[in-house]
């Protein structure tokens, strides 16, 4: 599947959603890589709160809690805004989480 993506990134094939898919499919094994497919993601669609949540995913999973903290945040409020309650829920407990892991 990442081999598909990456063929169709590098046929000038850029969208939010191609990002993601990309920043999905690498969060597992590679969430660094991740996180710059991501971040391409928010930057194509700033009102595109499930990349959002990923890219907070994978920020957390790279070792950036504070990124992860930022992210988690400003797709809170972008969700919010959009009425995406299910995302801001998700969202929500992964800051809880972060802040729980840094107060440990």
């Amino acid at each position: 599947m990442i081999e598909a993506l990456e063929k169709m990134l590098a046929a000038g094939q850029d969208s939010s959603t191609l990002r993601f898919g990309l920043g999905n499919a690498y969060l597992a094994r590679d969430p660094a890589n991740a996180a710059v497919h991501l971040r391409r993601a928010v930057e194509l669609d700033p009102a595109y709160s499930a990349a959002w949540k990923l890219l907070g995913r994978a920020l957390a999973a790279s070792g950036d809690a504070d990124a992860a903290s930022a992210a988690f945040s400003r797709g809170i409020a972008i969700a919010e805004s959009r009425g995406d309650v299910q995302a801001v829920k998700e969202m929500r407990v992964f800051l809880k989480r972060l802040r729980k892991a840094a107060d440990s």
